[in-house]
């Protein structure tokens, strides 16, 4: 088991948040995806990978079929994909995914959580040594998957580490960042059950906290979450 793996078990925070943030979340991710590669999922991989996810968390298929049509429309304004970054409290590092169609309101939104929960708001690429991008997949347990052999085959892709999840009883593979578009071909061409297909950003090392200073950092990390624009939020909290 590897730092992936590590890291994932060692989260203290929702990543999904309520069922109508997560439909939001995977909503405006198609929008993207559509405009960056055109509505049609056999030809679009990346909309095809969002799809799945939105199967996972039980999306309406109307409401998938509505946001790609919405995409495709002119009226469908352009949403922008920024991250923000600074510290909480206790020196615990905070990286911001954000997708916005009013880049002034986001950020302010932001500062303003920064500030109110006692962390700072600071300068795009300086946690950049802090968090590696990463590809993630998860695919439906077989029998007769074997975990190392599946593992020794994507690493001429970029794949990094393969292992069973037990919590959730899917199979996680997590590879470089440029890597998703290879790994998602290998898997699909293998028909292997994509359960889900998605980017984390991991710390290269996680501090850790005492009870109560958990506590604080997670008002910030809950607060940014309840943001509208906010997709994803991660930390090297231990």
């Amino acid at each position: 088991m590897g730092r992936a793996f590590e890291f994932r078990k060692a989260r203290k925070f929702k990543r999904w948040g309520q069922m109508a943030k997560t439909f939001t979340k995977i909503g405006k991710d198609i929008v993207i995806a559509v405009k960056a590669g055109g509505g049609d999922p056999t030809s679009n991989s990346r909309l095809r990978a969002i799809i799945q996810n939105a199967k996972a968390v039980n999306m309406p298929k109307e409401n998938v079929e509505r946001a790609i049509k919405r995409a495709t429309s002119k009226d469908q304004e352009d949403y922008k994909e920024i991250v923000y970054e600074g510290y909480a409290q206790h020196g615990i590092a905070i990286l911001v995914e954000t997708t916005t169609d009013n880049i002034n309101r986001t950020v302010a939104n932001i500062r303003s959580s920064f500030t109110k929960c006692g962390g700072s708001l600071g300068t795009t690429g300086m946690l950049d040594f802090i968090f590696t991008r990463k590809s993630v997949f998860k695919i439906a347990p077989k029998p007769e998957i074997d975990l190392e052999e599946l593992e020794f085959e994507l690493i001429d892709l970029g794949g990094d580490e393969v292992f069973l999840d037990e919590e959730t009883n899917q199979i996680n593979i997590y590879g470089e960042f440029t890597a998703f578009g290879g790994i998602q071909k290998f898997l699909e061409e293998r028909g292997y059950e994509l359960m889900g297909a998605d980017f984390e950003r991991i710390p290269d090392e996680t501090k850790e906290l005492s009870d109560a200073q958990v506590a604080d950092v997670e008002k910030l990390i809950e607060r940014l979450e309840e943001d509208d624009d906010v997709q994803n939020v991660y930390h090297n909290m231990g």
